[in-house]
């Protein structure tokens, strides 16, 4: 995983967190990523200062792995050792809302329905649902894009 500040157009700078940065690129040309202030898709690298540790210093704790399958029933997943900072917690809270709202919850069967979907056999449309580490993959390897996502609790509950 890749981090990077970001900045839209309107100047509101943000960060984020990416495969690499060829899935950046592929994101932003297809003006898949959004700014959490104003909403805007124009959205370019910031300039960053390089992390280097002093001599004598530890390196950061590694970045886990942000699982594939995705649960209700399922305790957040962090991406970095330790707790997930408030800052990013807010942002995936609101994801997960516009998510909710905006796509069909299919549970188990989001793997076949993203398939049909590819083929045109059902109507496009925003999905999301639970998926196994070996789905995903057989997505991807068919070209069919999906994005496993940390799913944070309702403010709610």
């Amino acid at each position: 995983m890749i981090h990077y500040d970001l900045r839209c157009d309107e100047g509101h700078t943000f960060d984020g967190w990416f495969k690499g940065s060829a899935e950046f690129d592929r994101l932003a040309h297809a003006k898949l990523l959004t700014c959490p202030q104003c909403g805007g898709s124009k959205v370019d690298r910031a300039m960053m200062a390089p992390r280097i540790g002093k001599r004598g210093q530890s390196a950061p704790p590694p970045l886990r792995e942000v699982p594939a399958a995705v649960t209700e029933a399922a305790k957040p997943a962090p991406t970095l050792a330790g707790p997930i900072p408030d800052g990013l917690r807010a942002m995936l809270a609101k994801l997960r809302e516009a998510v909710e709202a905006r796509c069909d919850y299919l549970g188990a069967d989001f793997a076949e329905e993203a398939r049909k979907i590819h083929e045109g056999s059902a109507p496009a449309r925003g999905i999301y649902g639970e998926a196994t580490p070996d789905d995903i993959e057989s997505l991807l390897d068919e070209g069919i894009e999906v994005t496993p996502i940390p799913w944070v609790p309702r403010s709610d509950s």
